[in-house]
């Protein structure tokens, strides 16, 4: 594995870390042992090499599909692609239903459609930001930051949507 390809794996693991709240500490204490934090930290800095195998079960840990975990686009130092637009629905839930109503019937609707319930984590598209958008009577922008404000959003999203809008 290049070491530009481990680092960039090592970047996918610890945004989707991160994303679900957790320090290399409590992916430890989460796995009951499973995973320790020394070795989790390694595949993260793109100093140890993680086969197909340990990847596919940290994916699982995560609750993620594999190809989230991969790094894309092409070598060779294309445009950074956009951050991805990812709502964490165990936060979404604590959002007061009268705020966040039509974005939990969204993000169920999109859930069933791709039989996806892992329940933690739910990668959105630019259009249907769009579509939130003109469900809540907002801007893009003005929604993401409201989504971020809820914590349900991560502020990375920030970058997604004044690309976009530039575009």
């Amino acid at each position: 594995m290049s070491s530009d390809y481990a680092k960039q794996l090592g970047a996918k693991l610890r945004a989707i870390r991160t994303q679900q709240g957790l320090s290399l500490h409590g992916v430890e204490e989460k796995s009951q042992g499973r995973w320790k934090a020394v070795v989790v930290g390694s595949y993260e800095r793109g100093d140890r090499a993680v086969t197909v195998q340990r990847l596919a079960e940290l994916a699982e840990f995560y609750g993620v599909p594999v190809q989230e975990l991969l790094p894309g686009g092409t070598p060779g130092g294309a445009a950074e692609p956009p951050p991805r637009l990812v709502l964490d629905l165990e936060r979404l839930t604590q959002v007061p239903s009268e705020k966040a109503g039509p974005l939990q019937r969204y993000a169920a609707t999109i859930q069933s459609q791709r039989g996806d319930y892992n329940g933690k984590v739910l990668s959105i598209r630019q259009d249907d930001l769009r579509t939130l958008a003109v469900i809540y009577d907002q801007s893009p922008s003005i929604l993401t930051e409201q989504l971020i404000s809820w914590g349900v959003l991560n502020p990375d999203a920030r970058r997604a949507v004044r690309e976009e809008d530039a575009g």
